[in-house]
């Protein structure tokens, strides 16, 4: 950023991509609206890029209108009282909380303690794919999965948003990896690190797999209901997708379905390891801010791989 774009002045309104009523990609509309002030204790971030969950335009229907996608990249132009953990020209990355507007817009007005510094070494559009998913990752391992060194874990969907991202931490952390996924995805798997790749279309999981300490799950349905079956006594199951089966009381196995929550101390952690070069975001296709509606459509198409990501900055 130079120095003329940061003493850029913040204009009064801004452009914002709204979700007006209930609907798709459809429904989506581009407004001009008041820039946000930050209030106590929160920053307001220039949006460069924000990245789009597949299924968030079915989120917020409780208060719409509202602006969608939960996580962008950006720089810090205004503080509000109470911040002393971020200032004008830190450049950010975040996931914002659910029950607020996102950063489909121009600028957004972010709680300061969810802001954490970007990866130096990818730019915006990469540091934006990052927190949701790789926060579901890290949060589904590690602090639900209890995930540690040596163990075995299987991941379902590991070609997926949250898979790929598991798939590198699990390497990461010394655990042994193995991913369920298409053939067609094998070779996607094996490279963000996976030991082993299973079919899950094919022959059921639980005749070539066993001792599993952990078995996260991004996909539900049968591989989820077939988890149990892998998993050592005492093993855990843990699912972004559907609220684990039973599994027989004599096996110890904990079941655990969680929403992902913000956390600026993982970001930062999420970015170191971006840095190290042992966390690699996977983006699928770039859209202007102008386009959010194609944009939307896109992250709904069957089979794709990585995020799709609006470049706010594209006028």
């Amino acid at each position: 950023m130079d120095e003329a774009e940061r003493k850029r002045p913040v204009p009064a309104t801004m452009r914002a991509v709204r979700l007006p009523s209930a609907g798709g990609p459809e429904t989506l509309v581009m407004d001009r609206v008041d820039t946000p002030i930050p209030s106590s204790g929160e920053a307001l971030v220039r949006v460069h890029a924000a990245a789009i969950t597949r299924d968030e335009l079915e989120w917020p229907t409780d208060r719409l209108p509202a602006i969608p996608s939960y996580e962008f990249s950006g720089e810090v132009v205004v503080i509000g009282s109470e911040v002393d953990d971020a200032a004008p020209g830190d450049e950010v990355y975040t996931l914002c909380g659910f029950d607020r507007d996102g950063g489909a817009a121009d600028y957004s007005a972010v709680p300061a303690h969810l802001l954490a510094p970007k990866p130096r070494s990818v730019d915006h559009i990469r540091s934006a794919a990052i927190p949701l998913a790789g926060l579901s990752a890290w949060q589904g391992l590690f602090d639900h999965g209890r995930l540690e060194r040596n163990q075995r874990v299987l991941i379902h969907g590991a070609a997926g948003g949250v898979g790929h991202f598991a798939t590198q931490l699990a390497r990461s952390c010394g655990a042994y990896v193995i991913g369920s996924a298409s053939p067609r995805n094998a070779e996607i798997v094996t490279k963000f690190g996976a030991n082993e790749v299973i079919d899950y279309r094919g022959k059921w999981f639980e005749d070539i797999v066993e001792d599993v300490d952990l078995v996260f799950d991004t996909v539900g349905g049968d591989a989820l209901e077939h988890s149990s079956r892998v998993m050592r006594a005492g093993g855990r199951i843990v699912s972004v997708a559907e609220e684990p089966p039973p599994a027989p009381a004599e096996r110890r196995i904990e079941s655990v379905y969680f929403v992902v929550e913000p956390s600026r101390a993982q970001l930062v952690e999420l970015a170191r390891l971006v840095d190290a070069g042992e966390l690699k975001p996977d983006v699928e296709s770039v859209f202007p801010l102008r386009d959010a509606r194609s944009a939307f459509e896109r992250s709904l198409t069957p089979g794709k791989h990585g995020k799709v990501v609006l470049h706010v900055d594209d006028q």
